[in-house]
């Protein structure tokens, strides 16, 4: 259900990421994830690469964020930022009076569930300060086991989804066997398809943060249209 019965409520999902590509395909997860009187619209980040893989790119990919909700905040019911670091999230809760969320928090909170211990397994080694600081924001450090890379350059990993899939499959297994990992996190909106390909392959839960974002915009936008 949307905000009104008569009018279907429309999420705008940011990718701060400059590649339209993997806009397309976050906005495909992101419908699948959806329920009935929810639509997913995207919006692609024109100034940042076409991969943020270092902080200087992912701090300056902000203030575009925030421009971009900005823009659109009289067309949509809510806002979902679709990279791990959450760049321009806190600026749109400060000016926006619209709920907003973002894929790294959305995910370590659906991950930290039941007081689960959760890991992060990622592609992007010079990320790890700006990955390791969300918990401390949310009030998870406690449940937080740390985060794991994937063997490889981020780049050529992007280029080759099975090598990815691989890749990905080892860092979840070091949060797993080596840190004690209760769930594993899958951390980057440009990872999205390879979350959903390593759910099946691992007993302890595979947190895929586009849906776990879509989970949370919809319980949001659902509880601020029933106030």
């Amino acid at each position: 259900m949307g905000p009104n019965s008569d009018r279907r409520a429309r999420v705008l999902l940011i990718n701060p990421n400059s590649s339209v590509a993997t806009t397309a395909m976050m906005v495909a997860i992101a419908k699948s994830a959806a329920v009935d009187g929810f639509d997913i619209d995207g919006a692609t980040g024109s100034r940042a690469p076409q991969m943020i893989v270092t902080p200087d790119a992912l701090d300056a990919a902000s203030t575009e964020v925030l421009e971009i909700a900005q823009s659109n905040r009289h067309a949509c019911d809510g806002i979902i930022v679709a990279a791990f670091g959450d760049p321009g999230l806190a600026g749109i809760k400060a000016a926006i009076e619209l709920p907003a969320v973002g894929i790294g928090e959305s995910s370590m909170l659906a991950a930290a569930e039941n007081s689960r211990r959760f890991g992060v397994a990622t592609t992007t080694p010079l990320l790890e300060a700006k990955i390791d600081a969300l918990p401390d924001e949310l009030g998870l450090r406690s449940h937080y086991t740390g985060v794991r890379f994937a063997e490889g350059d981020p780049q050529e990993l992007m280029r080759d989804p099975a090598r990815l899939r691989t890749a990905l499959a080892g860092a979840v297994e070091a949060c797993i066997a080596q840190d004690g990992a209760e769930a594993v996190i899958i951390g980057g909106g440009p990872l999205g398809e390879a979350a959903r390909e390593l759910k099946p392959m691992f007993t302890v839960p595979i947190i895929a943060p586009i849906a776990s974002a879509v989970a949370r915009i919809i319980r949001l936008v659902t509880a601020r249209a029933t106030d």
